[in-house]
Formats: structure tokens, C-alpha cells, sequence
């Protein structure tokens, strides 16, 4: 049995996505990513509503048994950490409403997951992810590649 991992990069004005398929012989691959993009000067209500709206057609069309969101860890700005915080509260409540399980990982243990080594670089973290799909290219945009990233490490954090 195959099973279907959506992993999430919360954000306001970028939302990264990827859903990847790990199959019984523990083997990665690929289904799809992309992003979910908001624009500025919209409104904060109507911004979390499209990510809902969004995230929800992807659930759909996926079916995940599992969503791995990554952790706001840190951030210099308090105002761009609450707005990130209020994406992320949209990425976990939208899973709840569709029933899927999720799950939560800081971006040390993404690291870990991916590169075995929690302080690496972003664009050594994009080559292993397309390494370890078998992609042709590192995948754009980045948090697209951040968000494979996250599904990447909860295929290897569970017993899945």
C-alpha cells in the first residue's frame, strides 16, 4: 500500500505545497508542488481564506493520509511571525476540516531529515530533495522545494 504525505510551508504571501508518495517498499516519489500565492495589498481575512480555499482543492485531488506543516520557529519579525502563525492555523484547521491527520516538524528536524545535518544551507536542503525524489531539477518555487522538504521528513519520522 501506498501512502500519500502533503507537506506544507506555510505563508501569507507564498504558501509552499508538494505531496509525495511513499510506497511499501519505502521508496520516494513525486506527485505534484507548487505554491499558493496571495496578493499584498488583499485583504488578511480574504489572503487566509484563498490559502483554505486552495489548500482544500489540493487535499481533494491528492488525498493525503497525512500533512506535515513546518513549525515557526523563529523570526526577527514579530509582525511577519503572527501573519505566518495565522497561515499556519489555516494550513492545520483546513486539514481537521477534511479529516487528515497533521503533523508538525521544526525546520532543524526538516534538515535532519533531509540532509542529516540540521544547519544546512537552503540550496543544500533543494538538492537533496531532488535527489531523493529523482527529480530532473530542484523544484521552483522555493518554498515548493521547502515544502517537499517537510513531506520528506515525515515519510522518514513515521511509521508510515
Amino acid at each position: 500500500m501506498c501512502y500519500v504525505i502533503l507537506g506544507i510551508d506555510p505563508g501569507i504571501a507564498d504558501t509552499g505545497w508538494g505531496v509525495i508518495e511513499k510506497n511499501k517498499q519505502g521508496g520516494l516519489s513525486c506527485l505534484a508542488y507548487g505554491s499558493i500565492k496571495t496578493k499584498a495589498k488583499t485583504e488578511l481575512a480574504d489572503r487566509l481564506e484563498i490559502i483554505n480555499l486552495e489548500l482544500a482543492k489540493i487535499i481533494k485531488e491528492y488525498k493525503p493520509q497525512l500533512i506535515a506543516v513546518e513549525e515557526l520557529f523563529f523570526c526577527n519579525n514579530v509582525k511577519t511571525a503572527l501573519v505566518v502563525g495565522q497561515a499556519r492555523g489555516v494550513v492545520i484547521l483546513t486539514a481537521k476540516q477534511n479529516k487528515v491527520r497533521s503533523v508538525e516538524f521544526t525546520p532543524l528536524q526538516v534538515k535532519q531529515a533531509v540532509s542529516a545535518y540540521g544547519k544546512a544551507g537552503k540550496l543544500q536542503v533543494q538538492k537533496m530533495v531532488k535527489l531523493l525524489l529523482n527529480l530532473k531539477e530542484i523544484p521552483k518555487p522555493d518554498d515548493a522545494a521547502d515544502a517537499l522538504a517537510i513531506a520528506i521528513c515525515a515519510s522518514n519520522s513515521r511509521n508510515i
